[in-house]
């Protein structure tokens, strides 16, 4: 069982620059080994645009699959806070398991 939030992958998917929706989940694929479904991309897309957390890259005004979109400072601050939140789980969970992080 994996659960992961299509919006903090989404995110994590944008950090390295701005994408559009088919190579956001491209880069979902190769960081979880699983795309997320159209309905769970597009309306993670939609919820971070309405949050301002995302951003269009350019002013193409072009479809919204093939729009590229960027991270905000405020979508950056965001992410680093959710990732070291993670982080503190996943480390103490793996401690009380006994278990060695990667």
């Amino acid at each position: 069982m994996q659960a992961y939030d299509a919006q903090t992958l989404v995110l994590c998917a944008l950090a390295e620059g701005p994408l559009h929706g088919y190579a956001v989940n491209a880069a979902i694929e190769r960081l979880v080994g699983q795309k997320l479904g159209p309905g769970s991309l597009y309306g993670a897309l939609t919820r971070l645009e309405a949050k301002q957390l995302i951003e269009p890259a350019d002013d193409a005004g072009s479809h919204p699959r093939q729009r590229p979109v960027r991270l905000t400072p405020q979508g950056r601050q965001l992410l680093e806070q959710e990732l070291r939140s993670m982080a503190k789980v996943a480390a103490a969970g793996l401690a009380s398991l006994k278990v060695n992080p990667a």
